[in-house]
């Protein structure tokens, strides 16, 4: 979405960070983010202070009233050693002080920190923020997709794993999920593990491309598209859109604050982001105790929890986190409510009573739609381990479940995950999951076929693809014995030729 030149402009920020010794990703990204808010927010108040010039009943005051020192535009002319005095003594308490009494902005930004260790990267940094964002690069204007996409191409270069499992979801994999769920325009969306609120960005993006009308859609030299706005959707819709349906929760305050600044850059004001762990905090993520709609995860996998620690709302008896957050999901949806949700294979096939509790709960009190087997290397370079999607609805039953076996996402498999299409099996797995009920055929051979129900239960309800997916072995003719041993001996005399040639030359 972004062009290749903007791109290298990104990679440059980044560098600029790695090369003046700021090695935790997190913490460049943060930084970086500071930098990017501070930048929107000069831009954005002097659009609507000019739009107040041409119509006095708006009544805008501007944020910065009283502190237009504190402008992008003021002190980013600067002289190097000014610009970082100031920007530590004066834009940060600035910074921490905007949000509204109480609001989440407040909360979780009073403990932010400025970090960046020297002026002459300060320096650099803003001049290529200035160059991001300013440049006829941003494609003719710097809307909230532009800055939205350069936000999200920035944490795709957060190279790092969290604790206890904690893996960023591809982007590209975030973006089929939010297509198959189809989240609409009035739904709750939640993400009780939302990192840095990809997948609440997806679904926001998704819908406003679903409401935008055509003519209103660019798209890139790559074919994406950019610039939509949701024109179709009325005023209110609008507003219930970016206040009262996306919801999410992390443990890590850094995550918090990185989440709370990219649903901001994307146009979401007051992101309902908090900070909690979801395995022990038994508050909901809204005042009315509301179950969602909609959840989209990918919740922490290879952890264990302590017991005490836990909540009691947990029936499966376990530590394991990626069972525990299965049955989190389960709680939290309402009936009819859908998930797309991310596991390690183990899930699928796991021997112990909390396993097959697990996939009993999906089975018998859900309708699990699908299954869709990834393969090894999509968290690359963070984990080689195998995950699939499970995709399914509360409160109804399981007739048949439908699987596929993704086998090409687009990138390589291995830990540099370099760009082949970007695609893979992507497009095929949306179009036919959505036209699953009208395959004609229900060959096991292929990538796609249902299982009935009662053939996964009487397996002990193991959804491991490999237990029903028909592999066909290909015979190899080889030639008889006695012509490859011909075809040896052949070999051999022609070696033991060419030593003889070889000693005849070396005694010349």
């Amino acid at each position: 979405m972004l062009k290749r030149e903007l791109k290298s402009e990104i990679n440059k920020l980044w560098e600029k960070f790695w090369s003046n010794g700021i090695s935790n990703p997190l913490t460049a990204i943060e930084q970086m983010s500071y930098l990017l808010f501070l930048k929107r927010m000069d831009v954005e108040d002097t659009k609507k202070l000019n739009a107040t010039k041409y119509n006095y009943k708006l009544n805008y005051i501007s944020l910065f009233k009283g502190h237009e020192n504190c402008r992008w535009s003021k002190w980013s002319t600067m002289e190097g050693k000014e610009m970082f005095e100031h920007i530590d003594t004066v834009i940060f308490p600035f910074l921490k002080e905007l949000g509204k009494s109480n609001s989440l902005y407040e909360i979780y930004m009073k403990d932010a920190t400025f970090a960046i260790p020297n002026a002459s990267l300060l320096v650099e940094a803003v001049s290529i923020i200035n160059n991001i964002i300013d440049d006829s690069l941003c494609i003719g204007n710097t809307n909230y997709e532009v800055k939205g996409d350069i936000y999200e191409y920035l944490l795709s270069e957060l190279n790092t794993a969290g604790k206890n499992g904690q893996f960023r979801t591809p982007r590209h994999i975030i973006k089929m999920i939010t297509e198959i769920v189809d989240p609409q325009i009035g739904e709750t969306i939640c993400d009780p593990t939302c990192g840095t609120a990809g997948f609440l960005v997806s679904a926001y993006k998704y819908i406003l491309l679903q409401n935008s009308s055509k003519d209103n859609i660019k798209y890139d030299e790559e074919g994406n598209p950019f610039d939509y706005i949701g024109d179709k959707l009325s005023e209110n819709e609008l507003m219930t859109l970016k206040t009262k349906m996306l919801y999410g929760s992390e443990f890590d305050q850094t995550m918090v604050r990185i989440a709370l600044m990219n649903l901001i850059i994307h146009g979401i004001e007051s992101p309902n982001i908090f900070r909690k762990n979801s395995l022990v905090d038994r508050n909901d993520y809204n005042e009315n105790n509301i179950k969602y709609d909609v959840i989209l995860a990918n919740p922490p996998f290879k952890g264990t929890f302590d017991k005490k620690e836990l909540s009691n709302r947990f029936t499966i008896n376990t530590t394991k986190t990626e069972l525990l957050f299965l049955e989190l999901i389960y709680n939290l949806l309402k009936d009819g409510g859908r998930c797309a949700v991310i596991v390690p294979d183990g899930v699928l096939f796991g021997s112990s009573r909390a396993h097959k509790k697990i996939r009993e709960i999906l089975l018998n009190e859900c309708g699990l739609e699908a299954v869709i087997s990834m393969p090894s290397g999509v968290f690359k370079p963070y984990t080689g381990v195998s995950t699939a999607i499970l995709y399914f609805i509360k409160g109804e039953s399981t007739k048949k479940v439908w699987f596929y076996d993704m086998t090409d996402d687009g990138y390589t498999l291995d830990d540099k995950r370099n760009f082949i299409d970007g695609n893979g099996d992507m497009t095929d797995i949306v179009k036919s999951f959505r036209e699953r009920y009208n395959q004609e055929e229900n060959d096991r051979k292929s990538k796609h076929f249902f299982v009935p129900f009662e053939e996964i239960k009487k397996n002990n309800y193991d959804l491991s693809i490999l237990k029903y997916k028909e592999i066909e072995y290909q015979i190899s003719n080889f030639d008889k014995p006695e012509i490859i041993l011909k075809r040896i001996k052949d070999l051999d005399n022609e070696i033991k030729k060419n030593f003889e040639e070889l000693n005849v030359l070396m005694k010349k």
